[in-house]
């Protein structure tokens, strides 16, 4: 894709088209960096226990089917926001037992320390563009204001689950926040010779936190 193509992945009216044209296939879907049976092990290691019925957030959902895996494993207290109405729509239509809202991420309608868990599955990938050393300012704009939305909406010990490809020398920059919360980055293994993912985990300091912020590379994981 051309600059001026992947540019377009930032506004809804792209994504919108590209969902109607998907109407014609009835339950399709759109899995953007492994399915969920690849990244259930480590969901399940890493998310609270579905009894503490945490307030979970997913970021740009698309039309994964994470939120109704979820549920299927009984997280009950979901939202899932993107900015394409017509994908919220068909989402309300397969899912109605889940809850859905059409909102942008860099600027979310939803109330300060909300939330337990936030999910980013492809939806900051879809901003990124141009140089990966020097992002242009408007990518550094939206970003900023999409990670800093996240640090607000989550609760004190809150984390962010952030799956992707994109290696941490480029991206752990754009996530830091020192002193407002730890950064975790944990490689995703799929077997020899499958391409590399990486679980980028940021844990909001809890209001009694002190000492430095943590900030750990893990070699390997689940």
């Amino acid at each position: 894709m051309d600059i001026k193509s992947i540019k377009e992945l930032g506004f809804p009216e792209y994504w919108n088209r590209r969902y109607e044209n998907a109407l014609e296939s009835e339950g399709a879907t759109h899995e953007w960096f492994q399915s969920f049976e690849k990244l259930r092990p480590y969901l399940e290691r890493e998310l609270p226990d579905p009894n503490s019925n945490p307030r979970m957030l997913h970021l740009g959902c698309g039309d994964s089917t994470l939120p109704a895996d979820l549920s299927n494993l009984r997280y009950a207290n979901q939202l899932s926001v993107d900015f394409s109405d017509i994908v919220i729509k068909q989402m309300q239509s397969r899912h109605p037992h889940l809850e859905w809202r059409v909102d942008d991420v860099r600027h979310l309608g939803l109330g300060d320390s909300s939330f337990d868990i936030a999910i980013d599955k492809g939806k900051l990938d879809a901003m990124l563009y141009g140089s990966p050393w020097d992002p242009p300012a408007e990518v550094q704009d939206n970003v900023r204001q999409y990670v800093n939305e996240v640090l607000r909406i989550l609760r004190p010990g809150g984390r962010w689950f952030y799956i992707t490809f994109r290696q941490p020398h480029f991206v752990k920059p754009q996530l830091m926040r020192e002193g407002m919360w730890d950064l975790i980055v944990e490689r995703l293994e799929d077997g020899p010779g499958t391409f590399e993912y990486f679980a980028y985990v940021m844990k909001k300091h809890s209001l009694s936190h002190g000492g430095e912020s943590e900030d750990e590379e893990m070699v390997s994981g689940g």
